[in-house]
């Protein structure tokens, strides 16, 4: 019996991942464990970057020759500026752009069966030339029928089509990952801090979101409803009657590129204060609302100039696209990121450190004084400093600091919690973005003014909790005189009285055991001291080893001999 082609091509797909992930293991093996114990460490460092740049490029052609989610693990990698070194980031940033579009044939096909109509039907007319290829889906810019237009009052939209068979490719994509990251709950440095397969089941469930079109068009009106009358910011609008689970028909929000510095200015916007308002909005997206873009980068987001903005209003504002990748910041998490962000822009190092734990970073167990020591002097030398000035910073002195503190970082209990996934990619991409916008973009500022509005909304919330408890204790203490009144008058009557006897039995049993202990050292003492004395003084040492016996016995013997009642 054979098996069907597709099958086949999924093995193979498997296979070949498996083999990737097996063959770069045994490198970082060989390179990372074995070398440096045979006293060839010096070998490992000399060729890191150039080891790293070649994996990254592997990958690279892996990721583009199979598509699927191999491209988002790649621009999840190439997000993570904070703990990959540049030679992987840099080789791995053209992936957010670099994907082959699907022959529109195999679109149209596909979207036929799910509307369930011709596309003539559907829309007035549909450009074959996809708008934007992405690793799931494609988008093509089309015109709405007469009905759907009136009835809408829209005109040109955006349809957004799964590429045909990703249902399989994701199945497949997540199959060999789980057993990657089974693979990895053997490394002890990387077990130690962070749960692999739980991160790719969040993965996967985030990766099933993504390719339920209804889910993204949901989660489009939600931001919509959250943003709404902030004239900073713009979703496009759902066209429900065109749109199942793998056909997404949106309003058409194109406009300048968030990255296209030239045509920003050449419109007459300044670039830096995109990147201070960029900042602000995903500030708002994770402590107001407590929902987050989790992929902003430059293909999901526009600066749309407004014609005839009201005076006090910006003459434009960041439309959001794309929101099938969303991450939920519940209240918990929340409240422990407004902490971090507090004493972040405070220099509060003890503060920072109880942050960690409270997100679950760092585990309640750490030794966090040196930690704390650490984080002091780093404030110190490098707080307040944007990236402009970090990059003019004597590289010897980052390597002096890492020299001191590293090895303590290291063998620190850290983890990465499943829930911050999404959200460290939010904020990857948000740095590099304001960072690209304006090369002194300074992450202080942006962040000093909002922690000081958290301190002042925390105030307020910190006054209502002791107006609450105020209130609490005077109640008790309305009603304390009546109980005291009523206690001596009872103690007056000759009314109370204390059953005292189940206290003395556990009190005698305490004393028991107190004496068996002092009996045991006691034999313990004696029987040291004979055997020492044996040779210099034979008749004393030889009386001790014999009298032990009386100690030992009573410590051995004593509880048998009185049994009361418990």
């Amino acid at each position: 019996m054979t098996d069907a082609p597709g099958q086949s091509a999924h093995r193979a797909r498997y296979r070949r991942i498996v083999s990737f992930a097996a063959r770069e293991f045994v490198k970082i093996w060989w390179f990372e464990l074995v070398l440096p114990r045979f006293g060839m460490g010096g070998v490992a460092d000399r060729t890191r970057a150039a080891r790293m740049q070649r994996f990254a490029r592997r990958f690279h052609a892996l990721a583009v020759d199979l598509g699927g989610l191999m491209i988002k693990v790649g621009q999840f990698m190439s997000s993570r500026l904070d703990v990959l070194p540049p030679e992987i980031t840099q080789e791995l940033a053209g992936l957010q752009d670099e994907v082959p579009a699907v022959a529109f044939p195999e679109i149209r096909a596909l979207a036929e069966a799910e509307l369930g109509i011709p596309l003539s039907r559907a829309f007035a007319w549909i450009d074959e030339t996809p708008l934007a290829a992405a690793s799931l889906g494609q988008a093509h810019r089309a015109k709405l029928s007469e009905q759907d237009a009136a009835d809408t009052g829209l005109d040109t939209v955006v349809v957004k089509v799964q590429r045909p068979g990703i249902d399989g490719i994701v199945a497949t994509d997540l199959a060999a990952l789980r057993r990657v990251g089974r693979w990895l709950t053997r490394v002890r440095i990387v077990a130690d801090r962070v749960d692999a397969p739980a991160l790719v089941e969040e993965f996967a469930a985030t990766s099933f979101e993504e390719i339920d079109y209804v889910h993204e068009a949901s989660s489009a009106e939600r931001f919509r409803e959250a943003f709404a009358g902030d004239p900073r910011v713009a979703a496009p609008e759902v066209v429900w009657e065109r749109s199942t689970r793998r056909v997404l028909t949106l309003s058409d929000v194109t406009a300048i590129k968030v990255n296209d510095t030239v045509a920003l200015r050449a419109a007459g916007i300044d670039p830096s204060r995109v990147a201070d308002v960029f900042a602000e909005v995903m500030f708002d997206q994770v402590f107001t609302h407590g929902f987050v873009h989790a992929d902003p980068h430059p293909g999901n987001m526009f600066v749309t100039p407004r014609a005839g903005a009201d005076a006090g209003e910006p003459a434009w504002h960041l439309t959001f696209i794309d929101f099938g990748m969303m991450a939920e910041v519940p209240q918990n998490l929340r409240d422990g990121l407004r902490t971090l962000l507090i004493a972040v822009t405070a220099r509060d190092s003890r503060g920072l450190v109880a942050a960690a734990q409270e997100i679950g970073v760092l585990l309640p167990s750490a030794d966090t004084g040196e930690l704390e020591r650490a984080l002091t002097t780093l404030f110190g030398r490098f707080g307040g400093m944007g990236f402009a000035e970090l990059a003019k910073v004597d590289p010897r002195e980052f390597k002096d600091f890492a020299d001191e503190f590293g090895d303590m970082v290291r063998r620190l209990p850290l983890q990465l919690p499943e829930h911050l996934l999404l959200l460290i990619r939010a904020v990857s991409l948000t740095s590099g973005m304001c960072s690209a916008l304006d090369p002194e973009f300074n992450v202080w500022d942006a962040a000093e003014p909002y922690a000081q509005r958290l301190l002042r909304d925390e105030s307020g919330n910190l006054v209502q909790d002791f107006a609450q408890q105020a209130m609490g204790n005077m109640s008790t203490t309305w009603r304390l005189p009546g109980r005291i009144d009523a206690i001596i008058s009872r103690v007056d009557a000759g009314t109370v009285s204390f059953d005292t006897s189940r206290l003395e039995r556990r009190l005698d049993r305490l004393e028991g055991i107190a004496r068996r202990i002092a009996s045991g050292v006691l034999f313990a003492a004696m029987l040291v001291g004979g055997a020492l004395l044996v040779d210099p003084v034979p008749g004393l040492g030889i009386t001790l080893l014999w009298a032990s016996a009386l100690p030992l016995l009573h410590s051995l013997f004593a509880g048998f001999f009185r049994r009361g009642p418990r």
